[in-house]
């Protein structure tokens, strides 16, 4: 066991399988004791749950010499939240970090996509991850130390089939960030993770990608991101895939004209294209991309 982690008590949503799993294994190995949370349904969200899926990880954990707890509710309740955090804090006697991993997938275009496939996507991925930050973020803020790590996507560019996770996850950047601001003072961080690594999820994606690792890959930079070695790192997006490590732009404004009057359609038809212009999708360039590989018969990569 490492000691990376020593003294800590991190909880970890979505711990049952995947990329979850692997960060509540690692942190364990790095000396904290581990808050395993899972609901224990399929990709969709559809099948009954079972906390055989959490209880299962705390095994292993507990078979390698570590300490841990399973909790099987449901995070896009406020009771679900605020139970995994409770059980930290009543089990191990405070709450150092949370992983918020936990989501579903119902694929849809938007154009057919019904009201009960986006409720619980949104419901898992965004408010899923505010549940457990709302939670903890108390706790930490009397702490005066804590971290918060929400899971996004590089989907949070925009998708074709799944603007319910795409909406989700661009929304927890942005809660990520606001928590970075707003608890930054009582020195708590808040970061994002946007993994692309062999799960569940990614046996879905319809093209073959370049850049792609394991679970356990992911957990390394979670880890890092729990430690002490990055106190003093907050309001970021890293992407991990598998040997890359890549970190995010802010958003920032790009250019930017002034007026002399009120602005009217016609003048802005008149200095938007020229003066200000426009920022190119890369998103919809690889969408040209597959598509000219479809026509031709092959797999699409990316």
């Amino acid at each position: 066991m490492g000691n990376f982690l020593t003294g800590k008590v991190v909880a970890v949503t979505g711990a049952g399988r995947g990329i979850g799993r692997a960060v509540a294994l690692a942190c364990a190995a790095e000396g904290a004791k581990v808050v395993v949370n899972d609901y224990g349904v399929s990709i969709d969200g559809a099948s009954e749950p079972a906390s055989e899926i959490a209880e299962s990880v705390v095994k292993e954990i507990q078979a390698a010499g570590g300490e841990a707890v399973a909790v099987a509710d449901d995070v896009s309740t406020m009771a679900g939240g605020a139970r995994i955090v409770s059980t930290a804090v009543e089990t191990y006697g405070r709450i150092d970090g949370v992983v918020c991993v936990a989501g579903i997938l119902r694929e849809r275009m938007l154009f057919n996509m019904a009201e009960e496939e986006w409720d619980p996507v949104i419901a898992t991925h965004l408010k899923g991850t505010f549940t457990v930050f709302r939670a903890a973020s108390a706790v930490m803020r009397k702490q005066g130390a804590g971290t918060l790590i929400g899971f996004t996507s590089g989907n949070h560019q925009g998708s074709v089939s799944q603007p319910n996770y795409s909406a989700a996850k661009g929304g927890i950047i942005s809660l990520v960030r606001s928590a970075a601001l707003g608890l930054n003072k009582y020195g708590v961080t808040a970061n994002c993770v946007a993994p692309v690594a062999r799960t569940r999820m990614s046996a879905n994606v319809p093209m073959e990608l370049k850049e792609i690792g394991e679970p356990e890959d992911v957990a390394a930079m979670v880890v890092f991101l729990l430690s002490e070695r990055a106190s003093d790192i907050t309001g970021q997006v890293y992407t991990v895939a598998g040997p890359k490590i890549a970190v995010w732009a802010q958003p920032r404004e790009l250019r930017s004209a002034w007026g002399d009057g009120p602005w009217t359609p016609e003048r802005i038809a008149d200095v938007l294209p020229g003066t200000i212009g426009v920022d190119p999708m890369p998103m919809l360039e690889q969408l040209e991309a597959m598509r000219a590989a479809a026509a031709a018969a092959e797999r699409p990569n990316a």
